[in-house]
């Protein structure tokens, strides 16, 4: 699954205890001065706040997806937050960040 790890978006994947369980490359890059790749091995807890940690339950407990996007460093992003579920249980989330533009087309189709 090299593809993942080459994806022009950030990957993070955790386990059901909220621990960093897989980063791809751009991931490890998007979060270097957090620690990049020895993030692996450690919990989210330790990088989010307390309304962050909430939200993370709140996915994991309904099994719904959290998306929206951010700007940050002259950079607009779009977080896709979903849980990894197996037979009805929460294995833990996968966080796609992937970097888009400020303006961009909007299609309607049926």
């Amino acid at each position: 699954m090299d593809f993942i790890n080459k994806l022009d978006a950030a990957v993070t994947v955790t386990d059901e205890n909220d621990i960093i369980i897989y980063m791809n490359d751009r991931a490890k890059a998007t979060f270097e001065k957090s620690g990049g790749g020895s993030l692996i091995g450690k919990s989210l807890s330790d990088c989010h706040s307390e309304a962050s940690r909430e939200k993370i339950r709140e996915i994991k407990r309904t099994g719904k997806n959290n998306i929206y996007t951010i700007e940050k460093n002259g950079r607009k992003k779009l977080i896709f937050q979903t849980p990894r579920m197996s037979e009805g249980k929460c294995l833990g989330l996968v966080e796609l960040s992937v970097e888009i533009p400020f303006e961009m087309p909007h299609f309607i189709r049926e």
